[in-house]
């Protein structure tokens, strides 16, 4: 980071916690609610300083001075005047746009407003205060815009400064009331976005967003989408592709359209809805087949009509062609009929819209199949954008290359928040890390597709958070790098619910994000996480619990007026989401108890019923808030999926009840425990270092108390408990090594527990303990426990690079990113990829076992993205050789299907260990953009698990950088 980038950020939080003060998110602040030297008064003493605008400029610049006067009132509870001429004030809020307004037009002739640093520049404005600007006015705080939505934006984010967040309506978000406010002396600059282009796509918008706008809008109508326009406004973006399910957005209502351009919003249609025009429009219009081949002649002029209709609003043309219902075209289409369609769709712009064709914004999706017939040759012309896809789960197929990216028309990127489609759909909540979608469309910047972004956010509504980020970073992406993406949480947190519990907030919501980008609620079943490993499923439901427990907690100690935006943003989908996980362990436990005939999966299978009965009661709650404000916004099914389409009624998991007989039997589950014959159970090895346990759970299966005895022959093995009673409570005895007494000399020993009952036949559990010559105190790496080491790749003992520059490969962290902890990453991620690479990542390593082990790399589910590449690192132990390997080797349709579902990719690949003692696992950089969440090395194959084991024992100081 710059020392100067550095400053920067220093001023922006010292400012943004200021008493009465609110931060446009990722900018400085220049408002107080104090008088300071030099400021200018917005509101003072109860009077409110006028807003002057020119008739003259864009309706919707005009129609956002509205917003800005209404904005005011929700601040100070007095609405700034509106004025359209400058006699008679002393002061005002001057606002316009160059070339536009003559207000403004005539500062610059004057050179009372120097705009060198935005004029001409796309959506650029200047907020600054001039003294005298114009006869009869002493002082004016300008806002001038380079052009309509440079303007726009200036003035929203005057609102913002002031204290009205972008979610006021969308997510009630509270305004807290100011007596004063005042703007700070200075010059303040709306930057050039980094994206051209940046939107939303509203998609798979049923039950919920078209039952809610049904009801209260009468359907996707002006209503709707004015609310819609000003929300982006307010975000500072400007792109929208509409709803397209059973939806047209011209011809639902005509005034959609028109009030788009009046505000400011450059539409497209959807990848499969081409030259402007809905699939609704041609379906419910009986045109014909939808096959060029056939009727050509009908559908260029269904096309022909729907550009005349729109040739004088501001849009992006998406051409090409798909098959009706988002699907492929016939099997009989080739690159040849595909050329052939968009050359007619160019020759019927220029006849509507404009006769050079280039002037006209034009985009070709790759979505899906329509990537394969780039592939194969199909080329359009420079002008238009090549619009890449991701997989529908958050990883980008595909790049632009060198050559690519000397195109005019550029790239960009459609990317998915919400999908329909295999292996599963998920439509409910989000389930986005932003960790992951800065990754990802890091890699869009460097490689040039910022032409356009859109986002496909379902319903909308419970995507507030990752669609504010992803608009964020596409406008500002060099403040929002991955080392300041805490900071922006948290900064989101304070504007929208103050200072005071910020960081709680933006704990809760960093924290259920990457819960739920582990895997997202569709696609967990009661097989998910483990009940017999690890204490999987223990640990997942209890993060979840205590995470629902914090929420709840902290919604009692917040104002009355933030409790509905806290409901809506953090605590129905944590509380939602804590509920279905332990719904779904729960279901598990009554599973595996019923089959062990454990009379406890009675209490559990009424438990799942209860959990269902909670799931549904929340969604109500979200429904009915505020009077049902938001009703259906929580209509989504999402209990009971059984393939890709969502179940039309969420269904229950299915439980098993027992009958109890009245004898009592004993019945033991153990943790971590394997068969290894038919009689004969291992629960593996405890060593010295980890000092582990290993605990036998006793438990009754009839309603007579039963007697046990624990016996374990071996002096040095102690169990917590060795005789006793068990009844209606379970019995946990804990399995213990007492190293003092293994036998003299002894690196090992195996010891082998009895469980008896008086009724019952002895069950028996063998376990291995392992004497290391190292102390907890003494250890110098991560050291092997129960056969495997599990490292967090972020916790390296050492760090090597290709060089000293930023320009040499290397790798570097992604804080928080991943399913448990952090990642590592290689930068640049535009280098070329290299196999001698210097640049490696180390662990030292305590390892016991020798011979055949495996090593287990967990990576991000990343595509190769750069075409003949795959995803290549190499491995080596100590000093030797450097194994080469493909993350990508095995990427079948079902290993991608795999890793999607998982949310990561793991690689195995073969380790030799000659001796034990100390070893050094280095992972060498060969491609850029890999991303490492995790190690395992194992002798043989791990238990099954979601996660994977706990991280093993390391000293503290593992993690420090050595380069």
């Amino acid at each position: 980071m710059s020392r100067r980038f550095k400053l920067y950020v220093v001023f922006a939080l010292a400012i943004a916690f200021r008493p009465g003060i609110t931060l446009a998110l990722g900018e400085p602040s220049y408002i107080s609610t104090a008088p300071v030297r030099n400021g200018f008064a917005l509101v003072q003493h109860g009077v409110t300083t006028p807003l002057l605008v020119s008739d003259a400029d864009w309706p919707g610049v005009v129609r956002a001075v509205g917003d800005l006067s209404q904005d005011i009132q929700r601040v100070t509870g007095r609405a700034a005047p509106i004025l359209k001429n400058e006699s008679g004030q002393d002061e005002v809020v001057l606002i316009g746009t160059i070339g536009k307004s003559p207000l403004i037009d005539a500062l610059i002739k004057q050179h009372k407003l120097d705009v060198h640093d935005i004029a001409g520049r796309w959506e650029s404005a200047v907020t600054t205060v001039v003294e005298q600007p114009l006869p009869g006015i002493k002082r004016a705080l300008v806002i001038a815009g380079a052009d309509k939505r440079g303007t726009i934006y200036g003035i929203y984010d005057l609102s913002e400064q002031i204290g009205v967040s972008p979610w006021y309506w969308w997510a009630d978000v509270r305004v807290p009331h100011q007596d004063a406010l005042y703007v700070l002396a200075g010059r303040y600059v709306q930057p050039v976005p980094a994206v051209k282009y940046r939107g939303i796509f509203f998609n798979d918008e049923a039950p919920a967003l078209s039952g809610w706008t049904k009801e209260k809008f009468g359907g996707m109508n002006h209503q709707f989408y004015t609310k819609v326009f000003e929300l982006l406004l307010r975000l500072k973006a400007n792109f929208l592709w509409p709803a397209m399910w059973n939806n047209a957005f011209a011809t639902d209502d005509p005034l959609n359209a028109k009030l788009a351009d009046e505000y400011g919003i450059v539409m497209g249609t959807s990848h499969e809805e081409p030259m402007m025009r809905a699939e609704k429009e041609w379906t419910s219009g009986h045109h014909g087949p939808w096959d060029y081949t056939t009727n050509a002649k009908e559908i260029d002029d269904f096309w022909r009509k729907g550009m005349a209709r729109d040739k004088n609003y501001e849009e992006v043309v998406t051409l090409g062609m798909r098959g009706e219902g988002d699907t492929p075209m016939s099997a009989s289409a080739n690159t040849q009929l595909l050329e052939r369609i968009v050359a007619d769709q160019r020759d019927i712009l220029k006849q509507t819209v404009n006769p050079d064709v280039s002037r006209i914004p034009q985009v070709w999706a790759l979505y899906k199949e329509v990537q394969e017939y780039y592939e194969k040759g199909m080329r359009v012309p420079d002008d238009v954008t090549l619009l890449w896809s991701d997989d529908n789960w958050g990883n980008l197929r595909r790049l632009p290359t060198a050559q690519e990216r000397k195109r005019s028309g550029g790239a960009g990127i459609y990317y998915h928040f919400d999908y329909v489609g295999g292996p599963r759909s998920y439509k409910w909540l989000n389930t986005n890390p932003i960790t992951k979608v800065q990754e990802q469309m890091h890699l869009a910047l460097e490689y040039g597709a910022d032409r356009l972004w859109v986002v496909n956010v379902g319903d909308g509504k419970p995507m507030e958070f990752p669609i504010e980020f992803f608009l964020d970073y596409a406008r500002m992406p060099q403040r929002w790098n991955k080392d300041h993406l805490d900071e922006f949480t948290k900064l989101w947190a304070a504007r929208d619910f103050g200072s005071e519990h910020a960081d709680e907030i933006a704990e809760a919501m960093e924290t259920y994000s990457k819960y739920n980008g582990r895997r997202k609620p569709e696609l967990i079943d009661p097989g998910t996480f483990s009940l017999a490993n690890y204490h999987e499923a223990d640990r997942v439901e209890g993060e979840w619990r205590a995470l629902a427990q914090r929420v709840d907690e902290l919604a009692m100690e917040l104002p009355e007026n933030e409790r509905a935006a806290y409901f809506e943003l953090i605590q129905y989908p944590v509380d939602a989401c804590a509920n279905l996980t332990g719904m779904y362990i729960t279901a598990a436990r009554n599973a595996a108890d019923a089959q062990a005939g454990n009379p406890r999966a009675n209490r559990e299978a009424d438990e799942v019923r209860t959990l269902f009965a909670k799931d549904a009661a929340l969604s109500d709650a979200y429904n009915t808030l505020l009077d049902g404000k938001w009703n259906h916004m929580m209509d989504q099914t999402h209990i009971g999926y059984t393939s890709w389409r969502d179940p039309p009624v969420n269904v229950m998991p299915a439980v098993s009840w027992i009958q109890v007989p009245k004898e009592g039997s004993l019945g033991v589950r153990a943790e971590d425990a394997t068969p290894v014959g038919k009689s004969q159970v291992t629960l593996g090895t405890i060593d010295s270092v980890s000092d582990a346990t290993r605990t036998l759970t006793l438990f009754d299966r009839g309603l007579t108390p039963v007697r046990y005895k624990i016996v374990t022959g071996a002096s040095w093995l102690a169990p917590s408990e060795t005789e006793g009673t068990v009844g209606r409570a379970e019995q946990r005895v804990a399995l213990h090594v007492d190293w003092s007494k293994l036998p003299a000399g002894a690196d090992s020993a195996d010891g082998v527990i009895t469980v008896t009952s008086d009724e019952g036949k002895p069950m028996q559990y063998t376990l291995h303990a392992q004497r290391l010559p190292i102390t907890r105190e003494t250890a110098k790496g991560f050291v092997e426990s129960d056969g495997y080491v599990a490292m967090e790749a972020a916790d390296t003992s050492a760090r090597t690079a290709d060089g000293a520059s930023l320009d040499a490969m290397h790798w570097t962290e992604l804080p928080d990113y991943g399913e448990t902890k952090s990642a590592m990453t290689v930068f640049p991620v535009t280098a070329t990829g290299k196999p001698d690479s210097a640049a490696s990542l180390q662990y030292d390593m305590y390892l016991y076992d020798t011979g055949d082990m495996q090593l287990q790399l967990t990576v991000a589910p990343t595509q190769n993205f750069v075409p003949g590449r795959g995803l290549r690192f190499a491995v080596s132990v100590d000093d030797g050789p450097r194994t080469v390997v493909d993350a990508l080797e095995h990427n079948t349709k079902e290993d991608w299907a795999k890793a999607v579902t998982d949310g990561v990719r793991r690689v195995t690949v073969p380790l030799t260990i000659a001796a034990p003692g100390y070893h050094t696992l280095k992972i060498w950089a060969v491609d850029p953009a890999l991303v490492v969440e995790r190690l395992v090395v194992s002798h043989g194959a791990l238990r099954p698990s979601y996660l994977g084991p706990p991280e093993s024992f390391h000293p503290k100081n593992v993690g420090a950088i050595k380069e």
